[in-house]
């Protein structure tokens, strides 16, 4: 596989996408819950990123869809984009439930997961830059840690739901918060579904 030495359209869309990720993660991680109000703020802020994302990936569709030659496979463009997108998305749905929920204070358990799901977002813009300058072999150890986060948020959840049943008298906020860590963890995995994706593109074109 040739790639150009002009930056290429495709590379600098997936660029876009990676760092509209991280900004919403950076956002996701350090916003501040006091107030029921805040959980407006928190949920309208991440709603904002993800529209963002969405229109990054509606023009990776338009220019996949008008162009014959591509950096790498189309399909592999759109998966990337498209997984990248579930992991946004799941921050959104998460924040909404913040709100929705008048959740305002997070446990230790939630902070576990965003940080891992920071560390996951990092990898992951890195690891774009790598796919679009010639550096495929450099990609796999990024992906591993991703996996590692993941595979860590796993044993969290596990522990955040046995400590949850054994704490929790209020069944409705038992239902809640139960809902919020399993939406975490998804967030994880889809952050291994990124890493999956780019391991299968550094097979392809390495």
């Amino acid at each position: 596989m040739v790639f150009k030495n002009k930056k290429d359209k495709f590379a600098t869309l997936l660029e876009k996408i990676a760092t509209n990720l991280q900004e919403s993660a950076n956002y996701f991680a350090e916003f501040k819950l006091d107030t029921i109000e805040d959980t407006e703020i928190f949920a309208a802020k991440m709603k904002e990123y993800e529209s963002i994302g969405d229109n990054y990936v509606h023009e990776i569709i338009t220019e996949l869809n008008n162009s014959f030659i591509t950096p790498i496979e189309r399909e592999d463009i759109l998966a990337l984009s498209m997984i990248m997108d579930d992991v946004l998305d799941g921050m959104e749905d998460t924040a909404a439930l913040f709100h929705m929920y008048n959740i305002i204070h997070a446990d230790d358990y939630m902070y576990k997961f965003v940080e891992a799901i920071v560390k996951c977002v990092d990898e992951i813009e890195l690891c774009i830059g790598l796919i679009f300058s010639k550096k495929l072999p450099d990609v796999r150890p990024h992906a591993i840690k991703i996996k590692d986060y993941e595979s860590k948020c796993d044993d969290v959840l596990r522990e955040s739901i046995k400590h949850l049943f054994t704490v929790e008298s209020d069944p409705i906020r038992l239902i809640k918060l139960k809902e919020i860590y399993e939406n975490l963890e998804l967030i994880t995995d889809s952050c291994q579904g990124v890493a999956n994706t780019l391991e299968s593109i550094v097979m392809k074109n390495a």
